[in-house]
């Protein structure tokens, strides 16, 4: 790796680490912990690539990103945040940064980034002036759209590439995860955010509705939720509205159409519940919303935020104990980002002091579950009272020499696929797998034990400190008490 980079960072171990990266691998380094001085680096020719934060202590270095490109175009510029809001990632694409990574940032991932933007300098000759974007106003969703985690990373980016793409967009994914506020930011964050928005539901799709929804967004965008939902009459309205769009006279102001599905929306084509010709009318672009199980490390960020957002709507000032954060953490969250929301403003309004305690979270989380209707296909593991010890390597009977544990799972398993029919199960069945069988093994282990950690955590074969952290995230509670024999 060959040139100078230009790393602004107000965090002094991130401008150490990267510094000290780049100068292994070959590159002159000069690091700051302000943006006018990295302004004043840029204006002076120096650097062939840019490394920088985006909130510091003088500025928004997004925002400094025109200037940097109307002074050096050949300059590229690698943009890290530990801002992870799709807001940053779009901001980042509009001001044609050569890439937008999230703090916490893999750093061989950002050397082989560094290393790209670095050899694909272009000639001086081949440079052009080019228009400079306008800054994207900042949003404040109902849902926030925060994540860093790389499923989360990958909706961003998808999101900045067809913002503002001339194609009909189609968002899936489970109930609250924040569909509809997606599709709205397809909207706000667009070029036609200053035209009309209207969302049409299937409470209220008569051929009159339609059509004042269409006129009421002439230029801006339609949302319609859940189209699946609509019935046989409406969908039909809803290609006839599509096409008139499509064909009709005064396309240039055509709105754009952006609907929102469940998590398989082509199992619902095959169910009869929609229209073939109307899905692929509608899924020009596919986006989908991981749930929130799928994206742990974003539990807690996004439950700081909502704590933040409850204070700034009048609610109290709230924080997230330790031990209670590890409880929310290792929870399933079947309701998503919604769920979540709702729980994070129920406790704001009844812990009893400053940082929700552990307890607190334990009667949160006891009092969702209990709203929760039983799911109608759980994975139960079956357990035999007469279980018996078998031979290394031959698995565990079950019934009294049945067959080994792994045959009963597996027939659990498929019985479990076989209730969605064509379809496949909601996605996170790893995790959910695992949490069935973790929590049920800790609990029998412990008891086997007589509560004692350490022997227990020697019969699983694991570190006491693994143990100790696993019981809490499974808020599994330990009883000392002595082995029946």
């Amino acid at each position: 790796m060959d040139g100078t980079v230009l790393i602004a960072d107000d965090d002094r171990t991130i401008r150490t680490v990267l510094t000290q990266a780049l100068t292994r691998a070959g590159c002159r380094v000069h690091a700051t912990g302000s943006l006018a001085q990295l302004s004043k680096w840029v204006e002076e020719g120096r650097g062939d690539l840019v490394i920088t934060d985006v909130m510091m202590p003088d500025g928004n270095g997004i925002d400094r990103i025109p200037a940097i490109r109307e002074a050096r175009p050949d300059l590229p510029v690698i943009v890290i945040s530990a801002q992870n809001t799709i807001v940053t990632a779009i901001r980042a694409t509009e001001a044609e940064a050569f890439e937008y990574l999230p703090k916490p940032f893999d750093l061989p991932d950002l050397m082989t980034k560094a290393n790209q933007a670095l050899s694909r300098r272009p000639r001086k000759s081949d440079l052009l002036p080019e228009p400079i974007p306008a800054p994207r106003p900042a949003a404040d969703p109902a849902m926030p759209l925060i994540g860093h985690a790389p499923a989360m990373q990958a909706l961003f980016r998808m999101v900045a590439r067809v913002l503002n793409a001339d194609l009909p967009v189609l968002i899936a994914g489970e109930p609250g995860v924040g569909k509809t506020t997606i599709a709205r930011s397809f909207h706000d964050l667009s070029d036609r955010r200053d035209q009309g928005l209207a969302i049409l539901t299937s409470a209220d799709a008569g051929e009159e509705a339609i059509t004042r929804a269409a006129d009421r967004a002439r230029g801006g965008t339609v949302v319609i939720e859940n189209p699946a939902g609509f019935d046989p009459a409406a969908q039909a309205r809803l290609i006839g509205l599509i096409e008139s769009l499509e064909n009709g006279p005064d396309r240039a102001m055509a709105p754009r159409i952006v609907a929102t599905t469940g998590p398989d929306p082509q199992a619902d084509v095959a169910a009869g519940r929609l229209r073939s010709d109307l899905y692929y009318r509608l899924a020009g672009v596919t986006v989908t919303v991981p749930p929130l199980r799928a994206r742990v490390d974003d539990i807690l960020p996004l439950a700081g935020h909502l704590l933040a957002r409850a204070a700034a709507q009048g609610l109290p000032d709230r924080t997230l104990g330790d031990d209670a954060a590890g409880l929310l953490r290792a929870h399933a969250f079947p309701g998503n980002v919604r769920e979540l929301e709702n729980m994070m403003r129920r406790l704001a309004l009844t812990a009893s002091g400053t940082a929700i305690t552990a307890l607190e979270m334990r009667e949160a989380l006891s009092q969702q579950n209990s709203a929760r209707p039983a799911p109608v296909a759980a994975l139960p593991l079956p357990v035999a009272p007469d279980m018996q010890r078998a031979a290394p390597g031959a698995g565990y009977p079950l019934g009294g020499g049945t067959g080994p544990l792994s045959d009963s799972v597996e027939a659990h398993l498929q019985r479990y696929f076989d209730l969605h029919g064509d379809s496949l199960p909601p996605p996170g069945l790893y995790d959910r797998i695992l949490h069935e069988i973790e929590r049920p093994l800790l609990q029998v282990a412990l008891d086997a034990t007589g509560g004692n950690q350490l022997r227990c955590a020697d019969l699983l074969g694991i570190n006491r400190n693994t143990l100790r952290k696993k019981l809490t995230e499974l808020n599994i509670e330990v009883t000392r008490r002595r082995k029946l024999m």
